[in-house]
């Protein structure tokens, strides 16, 4: 199985280390990147074939990931028109419908992906929608490929992956926020820089962990750390009246909206 990578970027560089470290071989995996830096650092790093062009690059190959921008992904696809010859297509885009894709490229056998930016840890979480044209192998594939760097969820409604996107996918972005501003209430508290980012960090992991290795819901254990009459329940009381939680909500119901003008924008392109 080669697999061919339209784009170098951060997530595309995730997923080669991913595939790398589950037993592919460097020789099985091409990148397709435009600038000359990245394609040198990518096989400095990967010793993958890293090419300036489409032709090269996709020779070969069974599966073609592209992992552009949104707004470049249907002149992409139109330029691969004549050099596909029934590869699976995945792509990372948010919003970029499969559909869409699937005409752009004239190719039906289109997997859409959202993962996240812990995939660079190996410690992703990506949302999968198929097209019916594609396979049950090549839904494996899909699946393989995407596991190399975290969970996988298959979804059965294209629709939802715009709630993906909203909620893992954006969701990365959500936590680094809360980190700094409690970071920055440790500062404001007479802690020091490192310490408070230490703090912060520490406890943010230490918690996440624990939700994760746990049957009960999260609201159990935050009961649990919560004392009548007690500091936590201080803090949380001070959450409630500023409708903490209906704000979250209020933001991945944005990021979701967004997702969805997006692929509504990008998508009426013929």
């Amino acid at each position: 199985m080669n697999i061919c990578f339209i784009g170098g970027g951060n997530m595309a560089t995730a997923l080669i280390g991913g595939l790398l470290g589950k037993g592919f071989a460097a020789e099985q995996i091409s990148v397709v990147e435009i600038n000359a830096d990245n394609r040198a650092k990518l096989q400095h790093d990967f010793a993958v074939h890293a090419v300036d062009n489409l032709a090269e690059g996709v020779a070969g190959s069974q599966i073609v990931i592209f992992a552009v921008k949104p707004q470049q992904l249907r002149d992409v696809a139109r330029q691969l028109v004549p050099l596909l010859n029934g590869q699976l297509l995945i792509s990372i885009a948010a919003g970029i419908r499969a559909g869409d894709l699937a005409r752009w490229a004239n190719n039906p056998a289109v997997v859409r992906a959202m993962p996240n930016t812990p995939a660079l840890i190996q410690s992703g979480m990506t949302g999968l929608y198929a097209l019916p044209a594609v396979s049950a192998a090549q839904r494996e594939q899909a699946q393989g490929i995407l596991a190399a760097v975290g969970e996988t969820l298959w979804l059965q409604d294209e629709v939802m992956l715009d709630a993906v996107t909203a909620i893992s996918g954006s969701g990365p972005a959500y936590v680094f926020y809360f980190i700094e501003a409690l970071q920055q209430a440790a500062r404001e508290l007479g802690l020091n820089d490192a310490d408070a980012r230490r703090l912060s960090l520490a406890t943010f992991l230490g918690a996440s962990q624990l939700a994760a290795g746990s049957d009960e819901d999260v609201s159990v254990l935050r009961a649990r750390v919560t004392s009548k009459n007690g500091t936590t329940e201080r803090a949380l009381l001070s959450l409630g009246a500023n409708r903490v939680a209906e704000h979250i909500a209020q933001a991945a119901h944005a990021a979701a909206e967004r997702a969805r003008e997006m692929g509504d924008e990008l998508g009426t392109q013929p």
